[in-house]
């Protein structure tokens, strides 16, 4: 699956696009999704509460463990994708599209600038991959790997 160019990526799987009027969406990447195989339960925050980058804001469930949802950026939620909690698969189907989790009124846009373009996270997967890590791989991981 293609990464989207226009978007930003973290070490913790997340992705964020920023928006004309300081807004980010967020969601996780497909990479993610294919590592915690069968999706179960999200849980999701309210729109309103507010986020650090690098803090956990919600928490996905699979059959193979529960994995924190990191914050790319700080600033207040405003929007939440509350369909995914009847339809998981959406993000398998369109993790970049439909499959987005929240809306963020970002405080400083130079944190998304800071995060990897779609070359860099795919070189941080080969890089991952090489070096013995589940990062690339398809091995079970631990819920601290994902997300």
């Amino acid at each position: 699956m293609a990464r989207p160019a226009d978007a930003k990526y973290t070490e913790t799987h997340e992705w964020v696009k920023l928006g004309t009027q300081g807004e980010a969406t967020v969601g996780i990447t497909d990479y993610a999704v294919k590592q915690l195989s069968d999706l179960v339960h999200i849980e999701l925050p309210k729109a309103g509460e507010t986020v650090e980058q690098g803090s956990p804001f919600g928490e996905i469930e699979s059959v193979k463990t529960v994995a924190d949802l990191v914050s790319p950026v700080t600033g207040k939620i405003t929007d939440v994708n509350t369909k995914l909690s009847d339809n998981l698969d959406t993000l398998k189907e369109s993790p970049y599209d439909g499959g987005w989790i929240v809306k963020v009124k970002v405080n400083d846009p130079a944190e998304v600038d800071a995060l990897m373009g779609a070359k860099e996270y795919q070189e941080f997967l080969e890089q991952s991959e090489e070096e013995g890590g589940d990062e690339g791989g398809d091995e079970d991981v631990d819920e601290d790997d994902i997300v």
